[in-house]
């Protein structure tokens, strides 16, 4: 079975200087090249961070670099529609910018989870949190959900591409997008009822089974 778009962001162990590098400088790395690719978006800035993020996944190690053009297989229909759109309605040199520029950014955010534990995430976010005042429980909460969202909606995606299959409809994205987009709906409803069951959406100075926090 073809992997889905949420096995693209799977951590990939190792011991390269990306892997080892703090936590802290790849946000603050990741942070400068997004700006810099939102504000600057012209094709010599956009095939730059292009070229940064190939050499960024060859330093991370062979089994990070193998997995940089994987993307595009899932993604792009979505870059060659923007690309078209400003080509003919804006100009040539515009569309390889945002082109360039999207991907580029996309594929150093990857990165950025290839190349680290779930759990550093998780403490990260969570001191990053405490420092603005918000809860941290409630953050890592959040995160550990996406991440343990993705796989499953990885696995949803090949079923429906696999149902598709069967049905002779082996080019049939707008079904497949369909049925994902349903899952994922549903995912997301079961899981916001059960943390509201467990009282973790009440403000912080509610008790779940105060009747005052209901009013």
């Amino acid at each position: 079975m073809n992997p889905g778009p949420g096995a693209l962001l799977a951590w990939i162990p190792g011991a390269s200087p990306v892997h080892r590098a703090p936590l802290w400088l790849k946000y603050v790395l990741l942070v400068a090249i997004g700006l810099l690719g939102t504000v600057w978006r012209t094709a010599p800035v956009g095939l730059g961070l292009l070229l940064l993020s190939v050499a960024l996944y060859a330093l991370a190690g062979r089994a990070v670099l193998r997995t940089w053009a994987t993307p595009l297989s899932f993604w792009w229909w979505i870059l060659l529609l923007l690309g078209a759109y400003q080509w003919f309605f804006v100009s040539p040199p515009a569309a390889v910018g945002l082109v360039a520029c999207m991907f580029a950014l996309v594929q150093c955010a990857r990165l950025l989870l290839l190349t680290t534990p779930t759990s550093e995430l998780l403490d990260g976010l969570s001191a990053a949190a405490a420092a603005v005042r918000i809860p941290p429980e409630r953050t890592a909460l959040v995160l550990a959900l996406f991440l343990r969202t993705l796989p499953e909606l990885s696995a949803s995606w090949g079923r429906a591409r696999e149902a598709a299959a069967a049905r002779g409809l082996r080019r049939a994205p707008l079904r497949t997008a369909t049925s994902l987009g349903v899952m994922a709906v549903a995912r997301a409803r079961d899981a916001g009822d059960a943390m509201a069951a467990r009282g973790l959406l009440a403000e912080p100075d509610e008790h779940p089974n105060d009747p005052r926090a209901k009013r």
